[in-house]
């Protein structure tokens, strides 16, 4: 009968991560609490517009975060008001983001009472556990099965991890692993996911669990095409920017192709890559990546030997930040009327708020624009709309507009944060202990069914498969 997992969410679609592992009749253990996205809901019916949670938190002893997407920890607020009073377990990196993210989520959801959101703020500072990587920690039960967990590096972004929990003793002891979201290797700033020695039962993401992502080589040429696009149609290239991971890698990134071509004695294409303006419009993201820049310990080889010759891959020359709101409306007109050629990573990553959708209203008609998702659009959000009708010059709404899509849309699925088709099967298949069983999550139905058909020829037992 134990351990036993029931799924809260993220178990038919991609977000509202949350699952409980039950080790006795008094004890369980909750890995993640996040927001619904787009057209997704809990089992329980809870969704984007529904928050409270809708299963006992009684037997609930801790709550561990894998990392900081809201997806993953957006509820927390509602956790807390449902008489959630556990530690909160998260890795050391983590400790410092987290905070920054349920201050936004209560901002934006809740409350905009600033005395309430400190006060919440301090209680959850006082409730986080901080994790260094590799270390089991031992929970407080009040039963007599012995819970223990460990975190490890998951490469999605910094401070993600991959979350092992050994229940039991001896022979009896049962090892659940819980992926949380996992990166594909040799991705910008992060050091590569740990690989598990094996376990008894996988709780395995699968959100590209049905598609291959371009070589890091690949995607650099991609947005090295990107810009020069912009460049040559002097328009604005939009990139809807999820606020923390994604936005620093592609500044990483962006950093490199224009310190690439500063050293040729011709820049590509004869394009004046000095008069290409980086903007990035998010006061959420830019303090995440003021934090990024703090955890530099934590940053991978490549990305520590770019600070020792003097290069600031987070901080660069061209680099602008825009802050207040005012700023940024005087910003969109500007760049919608001018031929002012410049790369903008907006807030909002799904397009359904946040200061993108302003940029998109006013840009999305010209032919000039360009549009670039690097990130998963969930189902019934306008960037899916976008990402799907955009190339075959559909329309989406937008604050209740109908906006005509003339601007060219791209998909870079190399610059997601998460571990592709073939990442997956190699997490699961360099395992010297095979799991008895693989359950997947985190993914959309054609996603789930390849990946799992991918995983059965291995002579694995998969569930969460749809027929």
């Amino acid at each position: 009968m134990f351990p036993h997992i029931i799924h809260h969410g993220a178990r038919d679609g991609v977000t509202g991560s949350c699952h409980e592992l039950q080790v006795s009749d008094q004890d369980s253990l909750l890995i993640d609490c996040g927001l619904f996205q787009g057209a997704e809901v809990s089992p329980e019916g809870a969704g984007a517009a529904q928050l409270a949670i809708e299963f006992p938190v009684d037997r609930v002893r801790a709550l561990v975060v894998t990392h900081v997407h809201i997806d993953h920890v957006g509820r927390i607020p509602y956790l807390l008001a449902a008489g959630f009073k556990g530690p909160i377990y998260c890795s050391e990196p983590s400790a410092l983001l987290l905070p920054l993210v349920l201050e936004d989520a209560m901002r934006v959801g809740v409350t905009h009472n600033k005395q309430l959101i400190d006060r919440y703020i301090t209680y959850i500072r006082k409730q986080l556990r901080p994790l260094p990587y590799g270390h089991w920690q031992p929970l407080e039960t009040q039963g007599d099965t012995p819970l223990a967990i460990r975190l490890q590096r998951a490469g999605h972004i910094l401070g993600s991890a991959w979350v092992e929990c050994r229940t039991g003793e001896g022979d009896d002891s049962t090892s659940v692993i819980f992926s949380g979201d996992l990166g594909s290797r040799d991705t910008p700033l992060l050091v590569d996911p740990d690989q598990p020695a094996g376990c008894d039962i996988l709780v395995l993401e699968s959100t590209y669990g049905d598609r291959l992502h371009e070589n890091r080589e690949g995607r650099i040429h991609t947005l090295k095409g990107m810009l020069e696009r912009a460049l040559g149609n002097q328009g604005t290239a939009i990139i809807p920017a999820f606020s923390i991971g994604r936005t620093q890698e592609l500044l990483y990134e962006i950093e490199e192709i224009i310190h690439r071509e500063a050293q040729k004695p011709t820049p590509s294409g004869g394009l004046d890559w000095q008069s290409l303006n980086i903007i990035l419009d998010s006061p959420l993201a830019a303090r995440f990546t003021e934090v990024y820049r703090q955890l530099k310990p934590y940053w991978d080889a490549e990305a520590k030997q770019k600070l020792d010759a003097g290069r600031h891959p987070l901080a660069f020359e061209q680099l602008t930040t825009v802050d207040s709101h005012r700023e940024h409306l005087k910003l969109v007109e500007y760049l919608a009327r001018t031929r002012q050629p410049a790369v903008v990573l907006a807030a909002g990553g799904m397009c359904a708020g946040g200061r993108v959708v302003n940029y998109l209203k006013a840009m999305l008609g010209d032919r000039r624009h360009d549009v670039l998702f690097v990130g998963y659009q969930a189902r019934g959000t306008p960037g899916r709309y976008i990402q799907e009708y955009g190339p075959r010059g559909g329309y989406v709404y937008l604050d209740g507009e109908k906006i005509e899509i003339h601007a060219a849309v791209f998909t870079l699925s190399g610059y997601s944060a998460h571990a592709d088709q073939q990442g997956l099967v190699e997490f699961v298949d360099g395992m010297a202990t095979k799991p008895r069983e693989v359950r997947l999550v985190h993914g959309d139905e054609q996603a789930r069914r390849e990946l799992g058909g991918k995983l059965q020829k291995y002579g694995l037992r998969v569930s969460g498969v749809p027929q």
